[in-house]
């Protein structure tokens, strides 16, 4: 996976962020609650945005901007999100999961930390036209249907579909971009 790159001139992009080893951790409620209560701590103080989003079992993928379109702040932000969501999640799986799937996150852990739950880099991608922030929404959206775990985008409940098809609450706030 590439590190994140930011672009000066360009403010919205779409990162995806994916657990190592493609381990399906997000099929339970508390790993996903961990997700979701780290993004809305950034929304409510570190003026991060969500446009659109969704949280599959092994990957999420986002597009966001920061609310000033500072890009160093934004990428200080993902960063930290990271780190923190790696830790709480690392815990999580030692406290809850199986002996094999605390072990994977030991494996190949850096030297920097002894366990690892998100894979190395992430990537990012800056959305430069709308044509392609549309583009980037459909793919999110579309993800749980092309999986096959729902029909319609707009049941997959980890997901900013309902909102942008029928205008439903999700379980982040979503800030318009365009």
């Amino acid at each position: 996976m590439d590190s994140y790159k930011f672009i000066d001139g360009v403010y919205v992009y779409f990162v995806t962020f994916t657990v190592k080893d493609w381990l399906p951790i997000f099929i339970n409620p508390e790993p996903v609650e961990i997700i979701t209560e780290s993004l809305r701590y950034c929304i409510n103080n570190k003026k991060l945005c969500i446009h659109a989003y969704v949280i599959m079992p092994n990957h999420i993928h986002l597009i966001v901007f920061d609310a000033h379109f500072e890009n160093e702040r934004l990428g200080k932000t993902l960063t930290e999100f990271r780190k923190f969501t790696g830790n709480k999640l690392a815990n999580y799986i030692d406290n809850t999961l199986a002996e094999s799937l605390s072990s994977a996150i030991r494996s190949t852990a850096r030297t920097d930390r002894t366990r690892q739950v998100w894979r190395s880099g992430w990537h990012s991608e800056g959305l430069v036209s709308e044509a392609f922030l549309h583009q980037k929404m459909d793919y999110i959206h579309e993800n749980p249907v092309k999986k096959g775990y729902v029909h319609s985008p707009e049941h997959w409940i980890h997901s900013s579909a309902g909102y942008w098809i029928n205008q439903q609450e999700c379980e982040l706030p979503i800030t318009p971009f365009v």
